[in-house]
């Protein structure tokens, strides 16, 4: 689903605040920037801990283009009009590495990443909200289950035909007077 932005809006909405349980960062109408599909809140909105022009407020979208260097950013688009693709994850963030005053600017991104993108495309000025979603305990093995992680089977819980090192009496993972070296379940050593 691509994001599509809207025209900038000149009325404050920050009372308003929408959390469905389906999305994980909170939702919220922002009145500087407003994605029509994703209302993502951003960190830190109300207050303004910087005295920044009206131009790189935190929430604001705009071109790439007419960023400073060092702008934390994030719902960055990949080609200019397509909306926003990169850095929507709760809690991510991207910076602006290199002034754009070329076609190209320098971005990176939350994996480390520098990538080069069109100073053409839009971002928003800010942090994704919900930052604490990754240190979020699991309640219970199913829970795990529902996002798609199946157990871990250890090699030596398992039979001999299973894997290499399976089988033995009791937690063995040597056979006779020389001990097994680690190998992977299709028997190739372990690197």
């Amino acid at each position: 689903m691509a994001l599509w932005r809207g025209r900038t809006a000149s009325w404050n909405l920050f009372n308003r605040l929408l959390h469905p349980p389906s999305r994980v960062p909170y939702r919220s109408l922002s009145s500087v920037a407003v994605d029509v599909h994703n209302q993502s809140m951003i960190e830190n909105m109300k207050r303004d801990l910087l005295n920044l022009d009206i131009n790189s407020q935190i929430g604001s979208c705009m071109p790439l283009a007419s960023m400073r260097i060092g702008t934390i950013i994030h719902n960055i688009e990949v080609n200019p009009g397509q909306g926003g693709k990169l850095v929507r994850a709760a809690g991510t963030s991207a910076k602006i590495l290199k002034e754009p005053k070329s076609r190209y600017c320098l971005i990176r991104l939350p994996s480390g990443v520098e990538k080069l993108i069109d100073s053409r495309c839009r971002a928003t000025v800010g942090t994704v909200s919900n930052p604490s979603h990754g240190a979020k305990k699991l309640r219970k093995a199913g829970q795990s289950r529902w996002l798609g992680r199946r157990p871990t089977v250890r090699g030596v819980a398992m039979n001999p035909i299973d894997h290499p090192h399976g089988g033995g009496e009791g937690r063995s993972k040597s056979s006779g007077s020389y001990g097994k070296t680690s190998r992977t379940p299709w028997g190739k050593p372990w690197s």
